[in-house]
């Protein structure tokens, strides 16, 4: 089960922490939702999941300043009683004493937000669900912003896979990994590709060069920290008994986590400019998403063609007849 400390959610969301007496580098996080505890406060404990963060706002804070004290400590006791990761107190409020000393001692974090509650917990879910998301790592691959659009790039060892790259990040694109790629499933439609933190913007090239620190070489411009996985393209050795696609009629998809990628397979021979081919390729898959097709264009127009020529002599055949 994929899991994430509460100590990075605290340095990511810029949280104050209230408890720092209680240590969160050893808690973790499984759950990407989040809690507002309005119910739970009025006694209610039905399918409370206690893995979620919770949250409180100026509306349970509204309910809480009609407790009394006596109250306050009955109601905390028992939802800190829990062991949920950590209770955030959003716009800046300042909790009651009552929850100060239920959260020392049930060992729960209490952290604050000066931003407004939906916002922030918009934002947390959106970490969260990066972070927690599936993931594999692919090796051999090499993952390249084109024009916005992320490619990644696979094949056999040699095939050339880092020499298009780059060829990729001198022509102004930018590398967000070499040799191995970390893929998250963050959506049913979006698959998140960054490097390993020990390799990140290196990228080696054979024939006794070695390995290059792009960062450093070309500049903060040609690398990236993460990008979406937009398309996929298979490097393969040339095979003259092999019929390649010409016109791209069909969509071929590559599976990653249970997600369809674009694919496309590119046969290597010399002479051929592969950075020109991946940029071409990304450039023609943004215009597809964009509603336009030049295969099924060009199509269109041969069958209209044909379908005239073919009415033309129809229309002659006729009239010879007459």
């Amino acid at each position: 089960m994929y899991s994430v400390k509460l100590a990075d959610v605290i340095a990511k969301m810029k949280v104050e922490n209230l408890t720092p007496d209680i240590d969160t580098t050893e808690i973790e996080i499984f759950q990407s939702d989040v809690n507002r505890p309005a119910l739970q406060l009025t006694g209610f404990y039905d399918h409370f999941d206690s893995e979620r963060v919770q949250i409180i706002g100026n509306v349970e804070e509204a309910y809480i300043d009609l407790l009394s004290v006596e109250a306050r400590m009955d109601k905390f006791d028992k939802l800190f009683g829990f062991k949920f990761p950590c209770l955030i107190m959003a716009r800046d409020i300042e909790p009651c004493n009552s929850m100060y000393v239920c959260a020392r001692k049930h060992g729960v974090p209490l952290l604050r937000s000066s931003l407004s509650t939906s916002y922030f917990m918009s934002e947390l879910i959106r970490f969260l669900k990066v972070e927690l998301a599936p993931s594999i790592s692919i090796h051999g691959g090499v993952l390249v912003d084109v024009y916005g659009e992320g490619v990644l790039i696979k094949g056999e060892s040699g095939i050339g896979k880092s020499e298009a790259a780059l060829e990729l990040i001198k022509r102004g694109h930018r590398l967000v990994a070499d040799d191995v790629v970390e893929i998250k499933k963050v959506s049913d439609d979006t698959l998140l590709g960054t490097s390993p933190d020990i390799i990140r913007h290196f990228i080696e090239v054979r024939g006794g060069i070695g390995i290059v620190d792009c960062k450093t070489l070309f500049g903060v411009e040609s690398v990236k920290e993460r990008q979406t996985i937009d398309l996929c393209i298979n490097l393969t050795e040339w095979n003259r008994e092999y019929e390649y696609d010409r016109l791209g009629l069909k969509e071929e998809y590559t599976e990653i986590l249970g997600n369809n990628v674009v694919s496309h397979t590119i046969p290597i021979r010399p002479g051929r400019n592969l950075a020109i081919i991946v940029e071409s390729a990304a450039i023609n898959h943004r215009q597809k998403n964009m509603g336009y097709n030049a295969a099924i264009e060009l199509n269109n127009r041969v069958t209209g063609n044909l379908q005239k020529r073919s009415e033309e002599r129809d229309r002659q055949n006729k009239s010879t007849n007459d």
